[in-house]
């Protein structure tokens, strides 16, 4: 495999191209391992069914029959080369459990991993997963906040506790960046300001809202639900 920034040879561009690994096959893991294969990315995918791996063999890097839970498997793959590891395991509590430990274990920089609950997410933060994800919780969180709240067009997770969010102006963001005072009346952030296809980046004080323009922000979830609430009253 290349090493890390590699280009990916679809453009003249130079991407760096991170190699990952991606173990567990279901509909999230297929979606995941195939989409970062297309976006350019070296990815790996195993599973322990065979005809979860015949199904991706060629939409991927390469495609194994690997029992993640077993430690030797891991090691023999080199895990801990990998810049990410996707631990994408549905049902099999223990199963995902042992896999994430092992690839912590073994030297993988950074392990995303799939949690079917609360409890699951709990004991994978403990074992030392980067990242937890609840896929169906997540999506459903977000589609109740885009029903509930329809100017709020669409949110990016940077993990940990910060999200950028983008927010059409409606009848209580009119006004100039200063008279708003975002910042000071949510600790929120406006980074862009997207107007007719434009984007105007670190805009300034002064600029005025026009309707239909859209804010990016960047704030914590707290912050952000707070003006969440602000602007579905």
């Amino acid at each position: 495999m290349p090493a890390p920034g590699a280009p990916d040879g679809k453009d003249g561009n130079q991407m760096k191209s991170k190699q990952c690994l991606v173990i567990g096959l279901g509909r999230f893991g297929t979606a995941v391992a195939t989409t970062l294969y297309e976006m350019g990315h070296e990815v790996i995918a195993i599973d322990q069914h065979e005809e979860n791996v015949e199904r991706v063999m060629n939409l991927v890097t390469h495609a194994a029959i690997v029992d993640a839970s077993d430690e030797r498997a891991l090691r023999a793959l080199g895990v801990g080369d990998f810049d990410v590891v996707v631990v994408a395991i549905g049902t099999d509590v223990q199963a995902n459990i042992l896999a994430t430990m092992n690839a912590k274990s073994l030297g993988a920089p950074y392990v995303v991993t799939k949690a079917i609950d609360e409890m699951a997410r709990r004991v994978l933060e403990r074992i030392g997963a980067d990242l937890v994800i609840r896929p169906e919780h997540d999506m459903g969180v977000r589609l109740a906040r885009q029903i509930a709240t329809p100017n709020i067009v669409d949110t990016l997770d940077l993990g940990g506790d910060y999200a950028i969010v983008e927010i059409e102006a409606n009848e209580r963001l009119k006004g100039t960046l200063r008279d708003l005072n975002l910042t000071g009346r949510f600790a929120v952030q406006v980074i862009a300001i997207s107007r007719a296809g434009k984007i105007e980046v670190t805009p300034r004080a002064e600029d005025e809202l026009r309707p239909h323009d859209k804010l990016v922000v960047i704030g914590t979830s707290h912050n952000i639900d707070d003006l969440r609430r602000y602007l579905g009253e």
